[in-house]
């Protein structure tokens, strides 16, 4: 059924209705739009409308026509301005994406280095070597500094100190160990860049480090001179 059919039957009803030699039933403007929406509501009139969702996704297409349209025109150039200098904001964003990498947040070297449950230099480089062998770099190289760590309290060139912080080991453990005093900063710096600024460690991170807790392990740290006097 159309929507004119439904208008001209109820018309002719009316006409019907007053006979037809009679002068037919004039029905003024109001109460003829009531009766021509309430014919056109029913959902005979309706059954192929778009959804909601078509209809919601014309509107957006139609909006983003509209604000490519007024950008174009305000364009040097026009459309292929417009084009040309969205090309070019793009370059300029994957450039520097590329040259400065993932946006990471300030590391938090304040965090302690160890948890509570102590654990030996061992058990932490067996801890770092199992997740190295499934690939888990994060938690290899974490284990793996406080592997190191743990090694120097333990040879006593540290005190056993809780609470003390990646930085502060490095700092500390660099004046008996004065030549690996940089790698001695660079692993922590990575300790806190994987712990706490949201980096993601690799291979050779992981393997740069196990290689500085094995060369401190077999090296002889420089310890102070005792002073004159002092007891020996």
């Amino acid at each position: 059924m159309s929507a004119p059919g439904g208008v001209l039957t109820a018309a002719a009803l009316l006409t019907r209705a007053s006979g037809g030699d009679e002068p037919p039933v004039v029905i003024s403007r109001d109460p003829a739009r009531e009766a021509a929406q309430n014919e056109l509501s029913k959902p005979a009139y309706h059954e192929n409308d778009p959804s909601w969702y078509v209809r919601a996704l014309d509107t957006f297409w139609d909006w983003v026509g509209d604000l490519f349209s007024a950008a174009s025109g305000a364009a040097p150039g026009g459309t292929v301005g417009l084009v040309v200098i969205v090309l070019a904001v793009l370059a300029v964003g994957a450039a520097l994406w590329w040259r400065l990498g993932t946006p990471r947040r300030a590391p938090r070297s304040e965090t302690p280095l160890f948890d509570d449950r102590p654990r030996s230099a061992a058990e932490h480089r067996a801890a770092a070597e199992a997740h190295a062998a499934q690939g888990h770099w994060n938690q290899a190289v974490q284990e793996r500094m406080r592997a190191l760590v743990r090694s120097l309290e333990e040879r006593a060139l540290l005190d056993a100190r809780p609470g003390r912080t990646a930085d502060e080991a490095a700092a500390e453990a660099a004046r008996p160990l004065p030549g690996q005093a940089r790698a001695l900063h660079t692993a922590a710096r990575a300790f806190d860049d994987v712990a706490y600024g949201g980096r993601t460690a690799t291979p050779d991170t992981y393997a740069q480090l196990a290689a500085l807790d094995t060369e401190i392990a077999h090296t002889t740290p420089a310890l102070s001179p005792t002073p004159e006097g002092a007891p020996r």
